[in-house]
């Protein structure tokens, strides 16, 4: 069964993968989880829970994320390329909303962080079934009442976002306050992110059984 047919929105999905990962010492997105590498393990995610369509934002130059995609049998015509990571995750998003290869029929898109592969399926779902409800609002997970990621904008709001001047997606985000929904989940790993080595160990000893 198709996320359409669930839960009556239409999901794209973007995981920004274009950052230099220098905090970590090696590329995140390709760090093992589980049986496969963490940008597996996303994209797997994301289509067990029936994402219509998945791309993956890299940086141009980069050889690792998309020897990564070949391996794992992605399509490469689903990489997106940023020219200028060095501006930042922001940048990244505004090349995925300006990418021509979006199905027409999709109603929302979620923004991935790279580095979230702990975060419970149970979480997602509830996130996808939240923005259901309330499908022309932009919806986040929140924990404790702290706006968490992933972000799941419905279409008019993604559109947006190509001609942003914006600086980043906090910004952004801040200025649509009034079309902002939150989901308060009592899930840790909304608190985390991968950066450093020490978060990966900590994350594959707390969460990897739960993600």
């Amino acid at each position: 069964m198709q996320m359409n047919e669930q839960r009556g929105i239409v999901c794209g999905v973007i995981i920004l993968a274009a950052g230099a990962s220098s905090r970590m010492g090696r590329p995140k997105m390709l760090l093992p989880w589980g049986a496969t590498s963490v940008l597996g393990h996303l994209i797997g995610q994301w289509q067990t829970l029936g994402a219509e369509q998945i791309a993956v934002v890299c940086a141009v130059g980069d050889s690792a994320v998309p020897g990564e995609l070949r391996r794992l049998g992605f399509p490469l015509d689903h990489c997106i390329l940023n020219p200028t990571p060095e501006s930042g995750m922001f940048s990244s998003i505004q090349c995925a909303a300006r990418w021509l290869g979006w199905n027409p029929d999709l109603t929302h898109w979620a923004i991935l962080l790279g580095d979230q592969p702990h975060l419970r399926p149970e979480t997602l779902r509830a996130l996808l079934d939240f923005a259901a409800a309330q499908p022309a609002r932009i919806c986040q997970p929140s924990r404790t009442g702290r706006p968490r990621h992933p972000v799941l904008l419905p279409a008019a709001t993604f559109a947006q976002l190509k001609i942003s001047s914006a600086e980043n997606l906090k910004q952004f985000l801040q200025t649509r306050f009034r079309d902002l929904a939150l989901c308060e989940m009592d899930d840790p790993g909304l608190d985390m992110d991968i950066d450093q080595p020490g978060d990966y160990e900590r994350a594959i000893q707390v969460f990897m059984k739960k993600a």
